[in-house]
């Protein structure tokens, strides 16, 4: 397997609105969270790959380097979609969409999934990127994502914007992960886009309390396939445990999201869907959501529903809403 160096970005976050769980104090949140903001290792391996590359059903072939172009991300299979508009394809004064959401809009567990989500929430979220009251927490310095949207939303005029998010908005959502409960995982690093992969050789090291997503085919998501998903690592028993705080709470706790999110997650309105969403991702918006990192409206409301999870609260709803169809 060879080990590339991969581009990647954040997005708009979900205004999840999930309900309150065992008591913590904001502050002492975060403290074991670096695995979901995860920040670029040494290679493990130098290699300077410049054959071109090729998927399977694709015509297209693209060198590693033009894969790596945030400027001029790979399109694929340009039959799937509609029209690229432009800064989905290419960037205005800014990293084009489709380099860190594919042109699918699935994304990478670093960015986020826009497929399918409504236009005018994908609309709120760019606008509170744009006027800064929307961004992410410093766990640690090089975590700072949220700079990056901000800048992206701050660049691009609203008119290119709102062509983006309708393409976004009209993609299908697709089941992008695998959820495996377990206790052991494979040794990772981090490369240059913070994608997470699988260290050579076949090491193992417990997982823990944490959430370690990876590629279920290193070489072909390295290579931006938008056909190729994830498997996402979970701690056992986190499923159930998620079924139960997402649908009422369990043990007493108040929880009840499918009122605001619908049947089986799917999204309402313009609530956005939270089925099949990066598990990571999930993590990062309630941390977010409890710090106060997002201050939107929607945010307002999330730090008070969210200000009492754990960090364990926080994995097993993220490792439940990843493993539901999305559509």
């Amino acid at each position: 397997m060879k080990l590339k160096t991969f581009l990647c970005g954040a997005a708009a976050s979900l205004g999840v609105f999930l309900g309150a769980a065992q008591s913590q104090q904001p502050q002492q949140a975060g403290k074991d969270l670096v695995w979901a903001y995860p920040v670029p290792d040494p290679p493990p391996t130098a290699t300077d790959d410049k054959a071109p590359k090729k998927l399977p059903g694709s015509a297209k072939s693209y060198t590693q380097a033009q894969i790596d172009d945030q400027f001029n991300p790979p399109d694929w299979y340009p039959n799937e979609h509609g029209a690229l508009p432009k800064v989905v394809q290419t960037g205005i004064q800014a990293q084009a969409c489709g380099s860190c959401h594919l042109m699918s809009g699935s994304g990478h567990p670093e960015s986020a999934d826009l497929a399918g989500l409504p236009v005018n929430y994908l609309l709120r979220q760019m606008a509170d990127f744009k006027s800064g009251v929307r961004k992410d927490p410093k766990i640690h310095e090089a975590s700072a994502r949220a700079a990056r949207m901000n800048n992206i939303a701050a660049g691009v005029p609203d008119e290119d914007m709102r062509k983006a998010v309708e393409f976004f908005a009209a993609m299908k959502p697709q089941v992008w992960y695998k959820v495996v409960e377990a206790t052991t995982v494979p040794k990772t690093w981090v490369n240059g886009g913070r994608m997470r992969l699988p260290l050579p050789g076949g090491a193992t090291e417990p997982l823990g309390n944490r959430i370690i997503t990876l590629p279920q085919d290193p070489e072909r998501v390295e290579s931006r396939d938008p056909h190729s998903g994830f498997i996402a690592y979970v701690p056992q028993g986190s499923v159930k445990k998620g079924e139960a705080l997402v649908n009422n709470g369990g043990n007493g706790k108040t929880v009840q999201c499918a009122v605001c999110h619908g049947e089986g997650l799917k999204g309402l309105g313009d609530v956005p869907r939270l089925a099949g969403v990066h598990p990571i991702y999930i993590v990062r918006q309630l941390y977010n959501f409890q710090t106060g990192a997002n201050t939107s409206t929607a945010g307002a409301q999330m730090k008070k529903v969210a200000e009492k999870l754990t960090e364990e609260d926080m994995i097993n709803i993220a490792a439940y809403t990843a493993s539901l169809a999305p559509m």
